[in-house]
C-alpha cells in the first residue's frame, strides 16, 4: 500500500488486504460512500462491499451465509427471497421463480424459452405483445417480466449490502456472463434501473475472476507475459477464458499491471443444473419403478423435492463413491429411498462430460494460441468440483495438474467490488489495467448506387467492420460515408458468427441490431454548397459495460479562408496545433466538435453552427512531397520562411445530422414502461416493509402480554404491587390476548402499536418501582465507597505541612462541603424512603444517586489532577547561600498556577535517603485514584 495519506481504521484491515489495496476516504464522514458488487449467478448470488475501514468483504445474508439463492417467491400478499423463496419452491413451486436470467433479452420464440418451459413446466410463460418477449403470468392481473424479476433480486441484494454496511448504497458493479449479447446486457441495465441502482459497470464474470486473481498477485506480474486459462463451470453455463498478465507503461501512473482477455469459449447450457436435472429424472424413474401405480413426474411439488435432493446428491457424490438418496413423504405420504453410485451419475451425464473440452478449443481458437502457450489452468465455479469434469478437462489441456488456488465461489464478486472501488470517486485503489474483449464482432452495412462500366447504375451492398471479434473495449469508432449527398440509412449488425454452432445461433437471436435512418443530409449539402464535403461521420461507442451506442452523426465540410491579421494567424496556428484533425477518426478516436471553444474565441461570428479551426494538413503534406530534397539546414530555413508567409487556412464546419434508430434485436423498454416497472417494484417494496412493520408490532405486543403475565407471579413484582393493582393489569392483559386471537390477525399496524402503548402505560409504575429497587444496592454502594474515599483524601490533604501544601483552603473547603451535603442528602432520603411502603412511588431515585456521585467525584478528580501535575517545591540545601535561599523562598506564592512537570523530572529534587516519607505524604499516596467514584 502507498505510504500516505493514512487509511482510516487501518487496524481493522485484514492482513491480506494491505499489500495491494489502499482505500482513501475522500468524502466527508456524513456522506455514504460504500460501493457494492453483485455476482448474479444462475443458481446463487454473492454480494461484496467496500466501505471506509473495510476494504473488501463478502456480505452475509440474514441466515449468515456468504451466498444467497437467486430465487423469488411471489404470492398474492407475500414476497420472499433467497432461502425462504427456495423453501417455497418445494411447498408451492408455481409461485417460486428461479433461473430466470436465461430469459433476459430473448423473444418468445427463442429455443431457450422452450428449454425453460420443459425444465419448469409449473410456470406459465406468455408473450409480451409489445416487445415479443417473455412474461411470467401468475394470475389474470399479476404478471412480471424477467427484467422485473431480476430487478427485485438486485433490490434485495442492495438491502442486504446496506444492512451489512450500515449505510445507504447506490453504486454497484454487476457481473454478467461473457457471452451475453447486446440485448441481454441492455436487459440487465434495465433491471438495475428498476432497482434504482446506479450501475458503474457491467463486468464480465470471467474478467472479474481474472481481476481478482491478478490483484492478489501483483508482485508476480512483470514485463514477461503470463498466459492463464480460467475454466469456469457454474450452475447454468461454462466459460473458458485465456488472460494475459504483464506490466505496461502508462502516461499517468508509470508502470502498472495489466490483464488482457485474449480468448473466450463458452457453452450456454453446460453446467451443474443440467447434471442435477438428469439426476432428478433418474430418481423419478427409480421411484416409479418402486411404485408402478404412481407417476411422480406429474406432481410438481414432488419433482421440486427430487431436484433439491439431486442437488445434495451431486455434491455428496463428488467426495464419495456412492450415497443413499432419501425423501420423506415424497408423494402421497410415501417415503423414497434409493442408493446411487458415482458411476451411475457419470453414466447419466456422459454426453455432458464430452462437451467439457469444447470451450477450451473455442478459447484457444479465438486467441489464436495453443496449449503450449498456456502457463496454468485454473478452475472456477461450483460444478468444477465434480471429479469427472476435472478428469476430462485435465486430459483435454494436457497439463500435469489443474490450479485450485482461487475461491471458486467468491472470486467474481471480489474482483467486481475491486473494480467498483476503482470506479468510485470515494476511493482510490492501486491501478490495475483491465482490457476486456468483445466476444461477438459488429459491423456496419449499407447500400449505395454505383455506376458500372457501361454507365448503367446498380446497387452495391457494403460492409465495414466496426469491432472485430475479441476487439478490446471500451473503445470509440468512427465510420465515414463519403459518397452520400442525400438522406440515407445504414444497418448495425453482428459480423461473422460462423464460430458458433447452429444451436448457439438459434439461441443468439436476431443478427440485426439497429437500423439507422439519417435525415437532414441533403439539407446540409444545400446549406453549405460552397464548402468541400469530408463525408458523413457516424460516431460509435462501446462503453465499459460492452454496450454499443451511436453517439452522433455529423456532416463535415471544409473550405479555405484567408488570414487577415497577424494576430489572427497566430491564434489560428495555436488552434491548428491543438485541434487539427489527426486522421484518427477513422481508426476509432473520439473527434468531438469543440463548440464551446469556437464560440468563446468568437473567431467567426457569422457562422451560427458550431465549428473548429482546422489546419491545412493536406496542403502541408502536398507541399512536402513537391519540395525537392534539401539539406537539414535548408529545410529549417524553408520552414521558418513558410511560417512568416500567410497561408490560407482550412475552416472545418460540422453539421449535426438527425438520426432515427430502430432496434431490431429486442426492443428496449420505453421510458413510460421503465417508470411503470419501477413503481411496481417500489410498491412491492413498500408493501413488504409495511408487512414487516406490522409483524414486528404484532410480535412485540404478543411478547409484552406473555412476559408481563409471567412477571405478575414473580416475587419482586408482587412485593411492590397490591393485589388490586395486579388484578387490574391481569384483566387488561387477558383482554388484549383475547383481542389478538380474535381480531388481531387483521388489525392494522397503528392499532397494534396503540394497544401496546396502552398496556405499557398501565404497567409503567409497576415496572418503575421494580427497576428502581434493582438499581439501589449497586448505586448506594458506589456512593458510600466514594464518600469514604473522599473523606480519607480530605483528611490526608489537610495534614500536609504548610510548606508543602499544594491545595488552597477554598478548594479543601469546597470538597468538605460537598462531602457533608452528600452525606446529609443520603441519610435524609433513605430515612424518608424507609417510611414509605414498597407499593408507593419511591423518593430515592437511582438517577439522583448517580447525579450525587458525579458531582462529588468531579470535586475529587479536580484535586487529584492538580496533585498529579503540581511542581514540587525545591528543598533548602545546607550549603545554599543566603542569596540562593532568598530566591528559593520567594520563588512563588502558595496559590501559584501549577505547571505539569517535565516527564521523568517530577521527583528529581527529593532525596529519599535524606527525607523519608511523612505521614501526610503517605496519606496522599494512598488517596483514591480516578476509580474512586465507584
Amino acid at each position: 500500500a502507498e505510504s500516505s495519506p493514512a487509511v482510516p481504521s487501518m487496524a481493522r484491515l485484514p492482513g491480506w488486504a494491505l499489500p495491494w489495496l489502499l482505500l482513501f476516504w475522500l468524502l466527508p464522514a456524513a456522506e455514504p460512500v460504500a460501493v457494492m458488487s453483485v455476482d448474479v449467478g444462475s443458481e446463487s448470488m454473492k454480494i461484496a462491499i467496500v466501505k471506509p475501514g473495510v476494504p473488501m468483504e463478502i456480505v452475509l445474508n440474514k441466515e449468515s451465509r456468504r451466498k444467497t439463492p437467486v430465487a423469488v417467491s411471489l404470492k398474492e400478499n407475500e414476497r420472499l427471497f433467497g432461502d425462504s423463496a427456495l423453501g417455497m419452491s418445494i411447498r408451492t413451486p408455481r409461485v417460486a421463480f428461479r433461473y430466470f436470467q436465461d430469459l433476459l433479452g430473448k423473444r418468445i420464440d427463442n429455443p431457450h424459452v422452450a428449454l425453460y418451459r420443459s425444465r419448469f413446466p409449473e410456470h406459465e410463460l406468455v408473450k409480451d405483445e409489445t416487445r415479443q418477449t417473455v412474461i411470467f403470468k401468475l394470475s389474470p392481473t399479476i404478471q412480471y417480466s424477467p427484467e422485473e424479476m431480476l430487478g427485485m433480486v438486485l433490490n434485495y441484494s442492495r438491502g442486504l449490502a446496506e444492512e451489512f454496511a450500515e449505510q445507504p448504497i447506490k453504486d454497484a458493479v454487476i457481473t454478467v456472463p461473457a457471452y451475453f449479447n447486446q440485448a441481454e446486457r441492455r436487459a440487465v441495465l434495465h433491471a438495475a434501473r428498476m432497482a434504482d441502482l446506479k450501475v458503474l459497470q457491467l463486468i464480465n464474470d470471467n474478467t472479474a475472476v481474472a481481476l481478482n486473481y491478478g490483484v492478489f498477485r501483483r508482485k508476480d506480474i512483470n514485463a514477461t507475459a503470463q498466459n492463464i486459462m480460467f475454466y469456469d463451470m457454474g450452475a447454468g453455463s461454462t466459460v473458458c477464458t485465456i488472460v494475459t498478465y504483464q506490466t505496461v507503461k502508462t502516461k499517468d501512473s508509470g508502470t502498472q499491471p495489466q490483464l488482457q482477455i485474449q480468448g473466450i469459449g463458452f457453452d450456454r447450457t453446460l453446467g451443474g443444473l443440467e447434471m442435477e436435472l438428469r439426476l432428478r429424472d433418474y430418481l423419478a424413474k427409480l421411484f416409479n419403478e418402486q411404485h408402478p401405480s404412481k407417476d411422480v413426474r406429474k406432481n410438481p411439488r414432488a419433482m421440486a423435492k427430487l431436484l433439491k435432493e439431486a442437488n445434495r446428491l451431486k455434491t455428496v457424490l463428488s467426495a464419495n463413491a456412492d450415497h443413499v438418496a432419501q425423501i420423506e413423504g415424497l408423494l402421497d405420504d410415501i417415503d423414497f429411498k434409493a442408493k446411487v453410485s458415482r458411476q451411475e451419475f457419470e453414466d447419466l451425464c456422459s454426453d455432458l462430460f464430452k462437451r467439457v473440452p469444447g470451450p477450451v478449443q473455442q478459447a484457444l481458437s479465438s486467441a489464436e494460441m495453443n496449449m503450449d502457450g498456456i502457463d496454468q489452468v485454473i478452475l472456477v465455479g461450483g460444478a468444477t468440483r465434480v471429479p469427472k469434469v476435472q478428469e476430462v478437462l485435465l486430459k483435454a489441456v494436457g497439463k500435469e495438474e489443474l490450479g485450485k488456488n482461487i475461491n471458486a465461489d467468491e472470486a467474481a464478486a471480489m474482483g467486481a467490488v475491486y473494480q467498483a472501488a476503482a470506479l468510485s470517486k470515494a476511493f482510490k485503489v492501486k491501478p490495475f489495467i483491465v482490457r476486456d474483449a468483445a466476444v461477438f464482432p459488429i459491423q456496419v452495412e449499407f447500400t449505395r448506387e454505383v455506376e458500372e462500366e457501361d454507365k448503367s447504375k446498380s446497387l452495391k451492398h457494403n460492409k465495414r467492420i466496426l469491432f472485430q471479434r475479441m476487439a478490446p473495449y471500451p473503445q470509440r469508432k468512427v465510420i465515414t460515408f463519403n459518397r452520400y449527398t442525400d438522406d440515407f440509412e445504414f444497418y448495425v449488425n453482428y459480423g461473422d458468427l460462423t464460430f458458433l454452432n447452429q444451436d448457439d445461433l438459434r439461441v443468439f437471436g436476431s443478427l440485426n441490431l439497429t437500423t439507422v435512418r439519417l435525415k437532414g443530409v441533403g439539407d446540409s449539402f444545400k446549406k453549405h454548397s460552397d464548402y468541400e464535403s469530408k463525408g458523413i461521420k457516424a460516431h460509435f461507442n462501446m462503453d465499459d459495460s460492452g454496450v454499443l451506442s451511436l453517439d452522433r452523426v455529423e456532416s463535415v465540410f471544409e473550405t479555405l479562408v484567408e488570414d487577415k491579421l497577424e494576430e489572427e494567424s497566430t491564434l489560428t496556428s495555436k488552434q491548428e496545433e491543438s485541434l487539427a484533425e489527426t486522421g484518427k477518426e477513422e481508426q476509432g478516436e473520439n473527434a468531438m466538435p469543440l463548440k464551446k471553444v469556437a464560440e468563446s474565441e468568437d473567431l467567426f461570428p457569422c457562422l451560427r453552427t458550431y465549428f473548429v479551426l482546422q489546419g491545412s494538413k493536406e496542403n502541408r503534406e502536398t507541399a512536402k512531397e513537391e519540395e525537392p530534397s534539401k539539406s537539414s539546414s535548408d529545410s529549417t530555413a524553408t520552414k521558418t520562411e513558410e511560417e512568416k508567409i500567410k497561408v490560407p487556412k482550412k475552416q472545418k464546419l460540422v453539421h449535426e445530422i438527425t438520426m432515427e434508430l430502430d432496434v431490431n434485436d429486442v426492443p428496449d423498454l420505453v421510458e413510460d414502461e421503465l417508470k411503470s416497472s419501477m413503481k411496481k417494484l417500489q410498491d412491492l417494496t413498500i408493501r413488504d416493509l409495511e408487512k414487516q412493520e406490522r409483524e414486528k408490532s404484532a410480535n412485540s405486543l404478543e411478547s409484552f402480554i406473555f412476559e408481563t403475565q409471567d412477571k405478575l407471579y414473580q416475587e419482586e413484582y408482587q412485593f411492590v404491587s397490591t393485589e388490586e393493582q395486579r388484578e387490574e393489569i391481569s384483566k387488561k392483559l387477558n383482554e388484549a390476548s383475547s383481542w389478538m386471537e380474535e381480531e388481531g390477525y387483521a388489525a392494522a399496524t397503528k392499532e397494534l402499536k396503540d394497544k401496546l402503548s396502552e398496556l405499557k402505560k398501565l404497567c409503567r409504575n409497576l415496572f418503575f418501582r421494580v427497576e428502581e429497587r434493582r438499581k439501589w444496592p449497586e448505586r448506594l454502594a458506589a456512593l458510600e465507597s466514594l464518600l469514604n474515599h473522599s473523606t480519607i483524601f480530605l483528611r490526608g490533604a489537610r495534614m500536609i505541612p504548610e510548606s508543602d501544601q499544594i491545595f488552597t483552603e477554598v478548594e479543601l473547603s469546597t470538597l468538605e462541603k460537598a462531602i457533608n451535603e452528600t452525606t446529609i442528602w443520603k441519610n435524609e432520603t433513605l430515612a424518608e424512603q424507609n417510611k414509605l411502603t414498597p407499593t408507593e412511588k419511591p423518593v430515592l431515585l437511582s438517577k439522583d444517586i448517580e447525579f450525587k456521585i458525579a458531582a462529588l467525584d468531579r470535586e475529587v478528580q479536580y484535586l487529584l489532577n492538580k496533585a498529579k501535575f503540581a511542581k514540587p517545591k525545591p528543598k533548602r540545601e545546607k550549603n545554599a547561600t543566603k542569596t540562593d535561599s532568598g530566591k528559593n523562598t520567594t520563588a512563588a506564592p502558595e496559590t501559584e498556577n501549577t505547571i505539569p512537570p517535565t516527564e521523568g523530572k517530577q521527583e528529581e529534587d527529593i532525596d529519599p535517603a535524606k527525607e523519608p516519607p511523612t505521614a501526610e505524604k503517605a496519606a496522599i499516596d494512598d488517596k483514591p485514584g480516578s476509580d474512586s467514584g465507584g
